[in-house]
């Protein structure tokens, strides 16, 4: 048994913590937010997040950092991407040297284009950094769905440390050496899932979402090897697999914010109506620049971003991206 603090009390932190509670760990909750902490202690459950998924008997809730960090085994950083930064520097102090601090929320920063795991390393330096994602919507896992992730690790002595407190008959958990490229699949897919969702917005069918998932994939792996990520990792569960269901799962908030901009709402619109953090938007802006710092071509990405913030049309970017040069799909040498 593990004492585990799970940083964020949203559905993934919710979900994650009823896992590791399930578990047999010492699962404490933290949440900045005392409503929100009054609702998990006295109805045991996030009715606005994740209704209907009650917390595990042994699980504590919290909205003291300094109890919640303290003397723990493993930190899990649960809250949406943004917040990444500012929490690291506030429970720093609380940590001790070689903590394991789990990442599971998925973003690129767009001011540094600092991937989450190298956040939380340039915040609190001695920690040990890791990474968990894979396709796991919280509303599937809270409820105990089958689900498969993979968690990333400097060495192999934590990932199955990690491994071995998350994993049991429906939390199949992977390890990988990737962090970088896990943690750009799981980032770089909620753009191209703003891409399915608004081609489902103007009432595209099922092949212009194969195209999107299958072009989408090869920009993201394009730029992931650009970095130094590895190609298994974009064709496995953090690539590949984490961009069918955001792109296809009704569970998505990317892709139901892409639908209502298709439909015809502002970003800022569809956001509102979402009601949850829409990560793609966040993470646009700092693909878009990635792409132009390794000289990656991303069509998609490109086209994203001017329908966020430079107000083209969904209709007219769908119709540049098809009328591109033509190339090829695989280019070879000795082709005739």
């Amino acid at each position: 048994m593990a004492k585990v603090s799970v940083l964020g009390a949203g559905a993934w932190g919710v979900a994650l913590g009823i896992l590791l509670a399930e578990n047999g760990n010492d699962v404490t909750m933290w949440t900045l937010l005392e409503n929100e902490a009054k609702m998990l202690n006295e109805d045991r459950e996030n009715k606005i997040s994740l209704p209907g998924v009650k917390l595990h008997d042994t699980m504590k809730v919290t909205t003291d950092l300094e109890e919640a960090v303290k003397d723990k085994d493993v930190i899990v950083l649960a809250t949406a991407s943004r917040f990444i930064r500012s929490t690291s520097a506030k429970i720093k102090d609380y940590v001790k040297k070689g903590q394991i601090i789990v990442n599971v929320a998925k973003g690129i920063e767009e001011s540094t284009l600092m991937t989450m795991t190298d956040i939380i390393s340039e915040e609190i330096p001695d920690c040990d950094a890791v990474v968990l994602s894979g396709p796991s919507h919280a509303e599937e896992v809270g409820r105990g769905l089958p689900t498969t992730c993979v968690v990333g690790a400097t060495t192999v002595k934590t990932a199955k440390f990690v491994q071995d407190i998350f994993m049991n008959n429906r939390f199949r958990v992977y390890t990988s050496p990737d962090i970088l490229g896990i943690e750009l699949g799981g980032a770089l897919k909620n753009v191209i899932a703003l891409a399915a969702g608004m081609a489902d917005g103007i009432g595209c069918g099922d092949n212009t979402k194969a195209a999107l998932i299958t072009r989408g994939m090869r920009e993201i792996t394009r730029l992931g090897l650009a970095m130094g990520g590895k190609s298994e990792t974009f064709s496995g569960l953090t690539g590949m697999g984490d961009l069918i269901v955001t792109c296809a799962s009704v569970h998505s908030r990317n892709r139901r914010a892409g639908i209502l901009i298709g439909e015809g709402k502002t970003m800022d619109e569809a956001m509102t109506a979402v009601n949850q953090v829409v990560e793609g938007v966040y993470s646009a802006k700092a693909a878009i620049l990635l792409a132009e710092k390794y000289n990656v071509s991303m069509p998609i990405v490109a086209e994203v971003n001017k329908v966020l913030f430079e107000n083209k049309s969904v209709r007219e970017s769908l119709e540049d991206l098809m009328v591109r040069d033509k190339t090829t799909e695989i280019t070879v040498d000795n082709w005739k």
